[in-house]
């Protein structure tokens, strides 16, 4: 993975939990980087070690720790100077996620060893959706429960995710349902008083 993934873990550990918490996860994990180049790529199992070092260290659930950094990822890269490549990508939670896809082959032009995952937003009721999620990368589906509802931060947008199949039980993929607040339009005048 990009450094940039393994500086965002870094700083969340930082940010939530002090500079002595991530010398003691770095160590825990055999990592002897202190600051990673966002640009730079780095195996993969540096990243995994760095993930399970926190989980450990932190005392938390591995799936609520890539919950928390999916959440913390959408924050992170738009003030990392990816805000611009993020707008592009829609103004409304569901519009985003339908050009999820997209936004990474923006984003790949800069990151050329970039293996994005690929998803498809399949539109149900008004409200409602289910997220199809393809990575050849596995265990990161909670990662993508905390993006969804970072997004939906980003969009002041209440939102719920349900995972409703998992690579890890046997499906080809892992599913999301996604329910979402639908904006309301405001009527352009009050109506007037008979």
């Amino acid at each position: 993975m990009y450094g940039l993934v393994n500086q965002a873990i870094r700083d969340m550990i930082v940010v939530n939990h002090g500079e002595e918490t991530w010398t003691r996860v770095r160590e825990r994990a055999d990592v002897e980087v202190e600051q990673f180049e966002g640009m730079e790529p780095y195996p993969d199992d540096l990243t995994h070690r760095l993930v399970m070092a926190a989980s450990v260290e932190l005392n938390a659930d591995l799936h609520a720790q890539l919950r928390a950094f999916g959440e913390f990822w959408v924050t992170y890269t738009a003030a990392e100077g990816y805000g611009p490549l993020m707008d592009m990508a829609g103004s409304t939670l569901p519009e985003f996620l339908h050009n999820l896809d997209d936004l990474h082959a923006r984003v790949g032009v800069n990151f050329p060893q970039l293996v994005p995952p690929s998803f498809d937003a399949e539109d149900l009721d008004e409200g409602s959706m289910h997220l199809h999620y393809h990575f050849s990368r596995e265990g990161l589906a909670p990662m993508v429960i905390g993006l969804v509802e970072g997004l939906g931060g980003r969009f002041e947008t209440p939102v719920e995710v349900e995972q409703l199949a998992s690579r890890n039980e046997g499906a080809d993929h892992d599913v999301f349902a996604v329910r979402y607040e639908v904006e309301r339009g405001r009527p352009d005048s009050e109506p007037s008083e008979p």
